[in-house]
């Protein structure tokens, strides 16, 4: 058994940023399940949106998050997070995170950041590394935590469950032990105990058949609380974003919504804009009302995609401010500085996750959600673009002042060693891909964009059969990353379901053409699941 003062589960920022608030306090493992670099986090282009500028307010910010959010947002949680937004970032900038800048107005040689503007926002406001934001990120912080003595990564482990005082038959309070890990590469399954464990897994875009997400995105926290306990809320909430590549060999490839805001317009394929028809902000719509606009174009005109223009821009500008997607697409043979970009909707960000406080405090004893993978209350009914990578900033800190002021100390119980009994190395891994197949097109076919009852009821008949089947295999064999993944998809899955059948409205994110319009009753109310125990 390892034993830490602090179990972080995720490397991305959330997790990142409490490791190194908390490591003056103690010792702390972070398990990632890939390397440590591979998050959301790495991939996102667009940018953290924050108050930096003269012409900007906290108020301006937050009426845009709480309009995008369409009635379920906690605007005590979004006003926290947005004023406290700008002193996170100037902390993230004095660990050597670079913005882009650009010359100020008065030319007299000063520089300014260059801040960008996206879909729902009402002034430019978005912090951003040309179109690489994630990354420089995620280099700002690894480098930060190779230097702290108190931290040690672990790389290529994955985990399995929790611990808990519950699960080892204590009464009492629920408290959060640490968990079983599997290490991917002796096939070893090790516990891991501290006083205090954070999830900051990011989300679940893997649930789903197109997605822009990478592939560690399995819902594995969300998973793992519910498993435990722990309350989750509002999962019928999935913003696809509207503007993913649409190319045979590009894999998961977003097109920022920075293009977008920069000019970028949509159209059908035979060149016609579209979206005056649906919102008057047309392109810079929020993302749930972009989305579903594309997705009824598509579907009204039988076309494949929709076309993303930004070609009327100086080539110079768009080779500049987008350099990855410029290089990107080139590889795929397309030009955008001289031709529109093929682009379809693909799952993108889980607005809901586990039920947390704004410190990240969870209902267990003991465990904190950070990132994605909590919900707060900030994102509501639909995420305001960018807001994701301010939260995690701001929640991380808070979370670590929470956590390292409490001084949970590691339990006295002993917590056992992992047990496999008689299971034995799977023979039939085609079982654990096909599975993995059906869930992810029965999700996409009937749990998408838009939904109805009749399909929701189908989703939820065919992955509880599914169910069954991978908890027989996960009792028959060794556990596999690949077969733990596959159970927490699974487990994502139904919570996905049954929260949309939950929910009698359409609201944000949530689109249901048997109750086309939002209900009143359902404003402020968030739509909470609970494993029976």
């Amino acid at each position: 058994m390892r034993s830490f003062d602090y179990l972080v589960i995720g490397s991305g920022i959330a997790g990142l940023t409490f490791a190194l608030k908390a490591a003056p306090h103690g010792r702390i493992a972070i398990i990632t399940k890939k390397n440590k670099a591979e998050s959301n986090t790495n991939y996102a282009q667009g940018g953290i949106a924050a108050v930096t500028s003269q012409e900007d307010s906290f108020e301006l910010h937050v009426r845009d998050t709480l309009e995008a959010g369409a009635g379920l947002c906690k605007e005590k949680v979004v006003r926290t997070i947005i004023q406290e937004g700008p002193a996170r970032i100037a902390e993230l900038i004095s660990l050597g995170m670079q913005f882009s800048e650009r010359a100020t107005p008065l030319a007299d040689g000063a520089r300014e950041l260059d801040l960008g503007r996206e879909g729902g926002h009402s002034k430019r406001r978005i912090l951003h590394a040309k179109d690489v934001t994630g990354r420089e990120i995620e280099r700002a912080l690894l480098s930060a935590v190779a230097a702290s003595s108190n931290i040690e990564m672990f790389e290529n482990h994955l985990a399995i469950d929790l611990v808990t005082t519950q699960k080892l038959g204590q009464s009492g309070v629920n408290r959060c032990l640490g968990a079983y890990v599997l290490d991917n590469h002796s096939g070893l399954v090790e516990t891991f105990s501290a006083g205090t464990t954070l999830l900051a897994t990011g989300g679940c875009g893997k649930v789903y058949l197109y997605t822009t997400n990478p592939d560690i995105a399995t819902g594995d926290g969300v998973a793992v609380a519910y498993r435990a306990g722990a309350a989750v809320a509002n999962m019928e909430f999935i913003q696809f974003h509207p503007t993913c590549l649409y190319h045979p060999r590009a894999k998961s490839f977003l097109i920022s919504e920075a293009v977008r805001g920069e000019g970028g317009i949509l159209k059908r394929i035979d060149g016609e804009e579209f979206m005056d028809r649906y919102h008057p902000l047309k392109s810079l719509a929020p993302r749930d009302i972009v989305a579903r606009a594309i997705d009824n174009e598509m579907k009204r005109t039988g076309a494949d995609y929709v076309l993303l223009d930004i070609t009327h821009k100086p080539a110079d500008f768009i080779r500049e401010r987008f350099p990855n997607i410029y290089e990107t697409c080139l590889r795929y043979g397309i030009d955008i500085t001289r031709e529109p970009i093929p682009v379809v909707p693909a799952a993108h960000y889980q607005c809901g996750g586990v039920l947390t406080d704004v410190d990240g405090k969870t209902d267990i004893a003991g465990l904190y959600a950070v990132g994605e993978v909590a919900c707060t209350g900030l994102h509501g009914a639909n995420r305001l673009a960018s807001n994701s990578l301010l939260e995690a900033l701001v929640c991380a800190h808070r979370a670590a002042m929470k956590a390292t002021g409490l001084k949970e100390q590691r339990s006295p119980i002993p917590i056992p060693s992992w047990h496999s009994g008689n299971a034995h190395n799977p023979d039939e891994t085609v079982v654990v891909s096909h599975n993995w197949d059906e869930i992810r097109r029965v999700m996409w076919d009937y749990v998408g964009i838009v939904r109805t009852n009749k399909r929701l009821a189908r989703a939820l008949k065919r992955i509880t059969n599914l169910q069954e089947e991978i908890q027989e295999y996960y009792w028959d064999f060794v556990v596999t990353s690949d077969l733990l993944e596959l159970r927490n998809i699974a487990t994502v899955a139904e919570l996905i379901v049954r929260s949309a059948m939950e929910r009698p409205e359409s609201r944000g994110l949530n689109y249901n053409l048997d109750y086309p319009e939002a209900n009143p009753e359902w404003a402020q109310r968030d739509t909470v699941l609970r494993r029976a125990s």
